[in-house]
Parts: structure tokens; sequence; C-alpha cells
């Protein structure tokens, strides 16, 4: 029985060079290697090939230190030196806000990037993704991403967007170009797309690969709230009613229609018509591109929502000139936030596109593979739309 035991130990050993254990009991690959999200020079947070990330952080007098990650909290342990480590279950490719929790408190990792979202300035981390070469950054030619300043008349204040340029915007001054309004979701603003999205790099990419049409992209900030509330509420939230509540996008498609789009042609070269001009968003804000282009069909051509509902029928029937008028109407989701084709909320929106398909409407849906309401689904959902936009 000794000899058995002392094997077991002696093999015990050797393997603890290779693996560690997580928090269930399962063997953690040890290749991790720190996060593209990082800032400089910093060796955590780490990610490896399954996709575990893994946070250290220096916390002599704490007494308890948690990763929050996928709304999934994973204990850290500490050694001698008040150091806290461990790491998470495999997390889905693509982009993740994160936090830790120290004593209670919810703080920022000093070790990454700062991101928008949640409503708050916090840390998030890349996971390698399978497909991660379309938003990659490549030696092909770059356009732009300025940020523009502007008065709104309709909320009496300044306020920001950013805009894309593409690669050649610059060089040829007398061209002119189609314009896409693309919207973040709730608790982001207007850098999620610039930064969490990977904009200009998807843009550059497709436009280097002959797969897209070179066009602007301004991205402004859509947030909103209901009165007598200090942020916004998130999708879904039916505790003050009905959800969203009448006239909840109002603010917002005012500022588009009598602010943004102004500026952006007054300030652009762009062209300057309906045939020219697009509107997509993600979650909230596919929610207000579905509420804004139902109401000005005669305003925009190219419609994408991504997992922000879908166009049915009723909808069709009450926006006159829609059908005949629009393009396009692209719709996704990703494959996690479907459960037998339908969304969380009931809407079934694959059925609600083919229904559009079958009287006359150019429909495209979209699912993207084994993601969640994140931001690898949106962007890839820019990827698939961008390649259908603008076509002649």
């Amino acid at each position: 029985m000794k000899r058995h035991l002392v094997f077991l130990a002696i093999l015990l050993f050797i393997f603890s060079g290779s693996l560690c254990f997580a928090q269930t009991n399962q063997p953690v690959k040890e290749d991790f290697k720190p996060a593209t999200s990082n800032q400089p020079g910093k060796e955590y947070p780490m990610v490896n090939s399954e996709g575990r990330v893994r946070v250290s952080i220096l916390a002599p007098v704490a007494q308890k230190v948690q990763l929050d990650i996928s709304a999934v909290k994973y204990d850290l342990i500490k050694d001698e030196n008040g150091v806290w480590t461990g790491e998470s279950e495999p997390q889905d490719e693509g982009f993740h806000y994160y936090q830790l929790w120290i004593d209670g408190a919810a703080v920022p990792d000093p070790n990454s990037l700062y991101f928008y979202g949640a409503s708050r300035w916090g840390s998030g981390i890349e996971i390698p993704a399978h497909d991660q070469e379309f938003y990659e950054l490549k030696d092909v030619p770059h356009g732009q991403i300025s940020e523009q300043l502007y008065f709104s008349k309709s909320n009496n204040g300044m306020r920001r967007c950013f805009v894309y340029t593409p690669p050649d915007y610059n060089k040829d001054t007398e061209k002119r170009y189609p314009v896409l309004y693309l919207q973040h979701g709730g608790g982001e603003d207007e850098t999620g797309w610039p930064n969490q999205g990977r904009t200009n790099l998807i843009m550059d990419n497709l436009i280097a690969d002959g797969k897209a049409k070179p066009f602007i992209i301004v991205m402004d900030n859509g947030s909103w709230r209901m009165p007598g509330q200090d942020r916004p509420p998130r999708p879904g939230d039916r505790s003050a009613g009905t959800w969203p509540p009448a006239g909840w996008a109002d603010g917002f498609k005012k500022t588009m229609i009598e602010d943004i789009i102004p500026m952006i042609d007054e300030n652009y070269r762009t062209i300057a018509d309906q045939q020219h001009r697009g509107m997509a968003g993600l979650s909230m804000g596919g929610m207000q591109t579905r509420v804004i282009t139902l109401a000005n069909p005669k305003v925009f051509s190219y419609v994408g929502l991504f997992s922000g509902g879908s166009i049915t029928m009723d909808d069709i029937n009450n926006s006159p000139n829609f059908k005949e008028k629009v393009k396009l109407v692209f719709v996704s989701y990703g494959s996690r936030e479907l459960e037998n084709g339908k969304t969380r909320f009931g809407g079934n929106p694959e059925a609600d596109t083919e229904a559009l398909k079958k009287i006359g409407i150019n429909t495209h849906y979209y699912v993207s593979p084994l993601t969640a309401h994140e931001w690898q689904s949106w962007r890839r959902s820019l990827h698939k739309f961008a390649q259908l936009l603008f076509k002649d």
C-alpha cells in the first residue's frame, strides 16, 4: 500500500509542473500567455489555449478577492507575499468585460486596458478567436477614426461622435462616400465600436480584400435614461412596465435626424441621399435602429439589427414606404442567444426575416456560432453586413 501511495505522489508531482486544477477540479493547461488587451508590459491577465482567464493582483491586507467575468465569480488564492491569483472556466472567443472584487468592492484590474461598458470604465480582455484574422492589424492601407465635436441644437449642448473614413479619403479629395450610422449597446458609449468593436480594422481588411465598398462610419452616443433614473436601463428590464416604454427612442431619433446627419453631410464628403445612407446597431443600438429606420424610410436605405430584435410584418404594415424604399434588412444574433430559434423574449428573428423576404424585401439572417450577447457576435455581424452595403 505504501508503495502505491508513493507512486501516486510521484505522479502528482510530475504533473504539477504542467497542470494545475481549477475550482471544478478539472485540469488546467499551463500554456497561459499575456492577453493582447493588457496594458503595455503587464504579464497579467493571461489566457490559455482553453480560453481560461488567469488574473493576479497584489492585495496583502485583503480578506477575499474574486475574478468576475461573464456573470460568474471565481475565488482567487493568496500566497505568502500577499499576491492573489486564480483563473476562470473557459470563456467564449472574443472580447469580455471583467472586474475584480476585493473585500466586497468591485474594482478594475490595474493590469488591463480600460473600456467603457456596463456604464463605467473598467477592465476588458481578448480571448483569441479562430477567426480573428478579419479584425487583426495588418499591413494594408488604413483609414482614420477621428473625434468629431459638434453642437446639438436639439439637446442645446455639445456632443461627440467618432467618424471612420476609408484609406483613400484624404487622397482623392473629389470622391464622395456613402455613410453608415453605427450604434453601441446599453451601458456603452461612442467609444464602443472604435475600441471593442475593432470597426476600423474590420473595414480596412475588407476594403483591402475587395470585399466591401469604401464608406464612412459614424459612431455616436445613443444613451438614454428614463425619468428618475441615473443610468440607462438594461435591455429587457420590465420593472417600469412595458418594454421598451413608449417614446423611449424619440430623443435620439431627433438628435440623429436633426443634428447628426446634417452635421456629417456638412463636414464630410458624403453622398447625401437615402440610397447611400444606412443605420445599424447592437442590442439597444439595434432597437434604436429599428425604431428610427421604420419611422424614416425616406432617410435610410440599409438597416442592420445585431442582437436588437427584428422587423415584423406588423412593422411593415405600420410603416408606409418601408418596403419600397429600403434596400436591405440584416438581422443577426449569437447562437447562445437563441433557443429553438427564439430569443429569450420569445421572438423568432429568422421567421420574421423570412416573412419579409416573401414579400420582396432583400433580407439576410446571420447567426454567430458559439457566441452570446457579446462583442464577438457583433464584430462578426458587422463583417457580414459591411459586405452587403451600398452595392450598385
